[in-house]
């Protein structure tokens, strides 16, 4: 009942005529620079960033609440109508996205997906209003010992259901937790990969990796096949959405929630891999097997409607344990202590307004959502006639700007393009994206926790399993590690009894 009280506070706030209008333009513009090939919801974020700066936190917040949501729609556009994911968990809508878009049925993929993100974004923001507050007293009991055991818990679990082999992700998680380590180190204070420049001392922002390994990596190797396979103009096709498609997509919306929300709400990588447990579930209940990897619209209603509930408890473990599990939530956190408030168990006591006024917002925002973009959906659809080349140097000179205006620093456009050769190296080599990011985003805090722990228990290593929340994570770590080993030892079992 509390819970529901300050929701009607926080839309008290919401509504008020400028926080509605800075919501209106945080959609209107994260759908904009979303929808840009290659940038994507992290980037788009961080390319507008700057834009929140001169706001009161409160305002600040519910446009950034909209750009989150307007530009995870955006990274989906690109995805289905140029089969160019802005970010790892729009990866699945280009499976079934793109090949409708091909047929010339890109506008109604659009208005699935679009009604997706609107079923699961409320489903979802329901469900962190009921369990964000709980998950808030519980996380004031949990230890360095406990931080360390979900750190742990999200490296495994991104590495390994990513990529086409365990190995492959170990090692992109591997290029992600090296290029955390550069800086300085946070408790002696010592340079550590500078290479004795000043400009690394502080290390390498998260939003540069982001970009450089989704943008510019995507940008070079688009580029690199272009030469080969020049690409066609694709017709555009009529913009609704008919009877049979609604028919075959209900079910798929609500679906989508279910499977997306728990894994957004425990730290083990963000939408990833709801998404691609949500077109499995769809494709498993089909009736219509023969249009999968055609174009079959569930697959793009289902993982679409996840990713959206996965965004809202996401915010779960970021508001009330200040874990960024993504990199669009890493960029939150990083606009949060811009306002020097710092996510965590305290948050809800000392900035109610602020978290009741936000989490209010993504209601607004995603009504807003839905009325922009349904009937945007054509225009966005016809992007795919602007040539690639073009498209491409917009996505160039856009990472270019947001890497520039992170530091003002020369280096860092230097940076982001030696990144982007090692996303483009990543891409060639089959090396997922992601366990790169969260590596870099995790990496330097899981140190710390580590480091933490090991100080407490005076160096001693059962000082890491100490408590029962940690013991449990490491049972689940093992599991999903031996999983794998146990499936084939049963299946040969099989096989020598037949």
């Amino acid at each position: 009942m509390n819970a529901l009280n300050s929701l009607l506070d926080g839309f008290s706030t919401a509504l008020t005529p400028l926080n509605l209008l800075w919501a209106a333009i945080g959609v209107l513009l994260g759908t904009a620079i979303g929808v840009l090939p290659g940038i994507g919801p992290a980037m788009a974020v961080a390319l507008l960033l700057p834009v929140t700066y001169g706001l009161d936190p409160t305002g600040a917040f519910i446009m950034f609440a909209g750009i989150y949501y307007g530009a995870m729609f955006g990274g989906s556009t690109t995805s289905i109508l140029l089969n160019t994911p802005g970010e790892s968990a729009a990866v699945v809508a280009a499976m079934e996205g793109n090949p409708m878009a091909k047929a010339g049925r890109g506008a109604q993929a659009l208005a699935a997906a679009a009604i997706g993100h609107f079923a699961g974004g409320m489903i979802g923001t329901i469900l962190l209003v009921a369990l964000a507050p709980t998950v808030a007293d519980l996380a004031v009991d949990i230890g360095a010992p406990d931080y360390f055991a979900i750190m742990v818990l999200a490296f495994i679990a991104v590495t390994s259901v990513l990529g086409s082999s365990r190995i492959r992700g170990l090692a992109s998680l591997l290029i992600g937790l090296t290029l955390g380590l550069v800086g300085l180190d946070q408790m002696t204070g010592q340079q550590r990969l500078t290479f004795g420049s000043l400009q690394l001392a502080d290390g390498i922002d998260v939003v540069i990796v982001a970009v450089g390994l989704f943008a510019i990596g995507e940008a070079l190797w688009v580029a690199a096949h272009l030469r080969r396979t020049p690409g066609e103009p694709i017709p555009v096709g009529r913009p609704w959405l008919g009877r049979d498609d609604v028919r075959r997509t209900w079910k798929s919306w609500l679906r989508g929630p279910v499977i997306g929300f728990p894994f957004g709400a425990i730290p083990a990588g963000g939408a990833e891999i709801p998404t691609f447990l949500s077109y499995v579930t769809e494709k498993r209940l089909s009736k219509h097997k023969e249009e999968w990897g055609k174009g079959a619209i569930e697959g793009v209603a289902g993982p679409e409607s996840a990713s959206s509930a996965s965004a809202a408890g996401t915010l779960v473990s970021m508001l009330t344990l200040g874990l960024p599990t993504t990199a669009v939530a890493a960029v939150m956190l990083a606009a949060f202590q811009q306002y020097g408030i710092q996510p965590g168990p305290l948050l809800f006591e000392r900035e109610p307004e602020l978290v009741w006024g936000l989490i209010a917002s993504l209601f607004v925002g995603m009504v807003l959502l839905l009325a922009l973009n349904l009937p945007l959906a054509p225009l966005w659809a016809k992007l795919l006639r602007i040539p690639r080349p073009y498209l491409y140097a917009g996505i160039l000179f856009f990472a270019a700007v947001g890497a520039y205006a992170v530091g003002g620093e020369v280096i860092d456009l230097v940076i982001l393009l030696i990144i982007g050769l090692i996303g483009f190296g990543m891409r060639r080599y089959g090396l997922p994206v992601l366990p790169a990011v969260i590596g870099v985003i995790l990496g330097p805090n899981a140190e710390q926790q580590l480091r933490r722990a090991l100080q407490i228990s005076d160096g001693s290593v059962t000082g890491l399993v100490n408590t029962p929340f940690s013991v449990t994570v490491y049972a689940v770590v093992v599991l999903i590690l031996a999983w794998p080993l146990v499936k084939r030892l049963v299946g040969r079992g099989r096989n020598v009894a037949a």
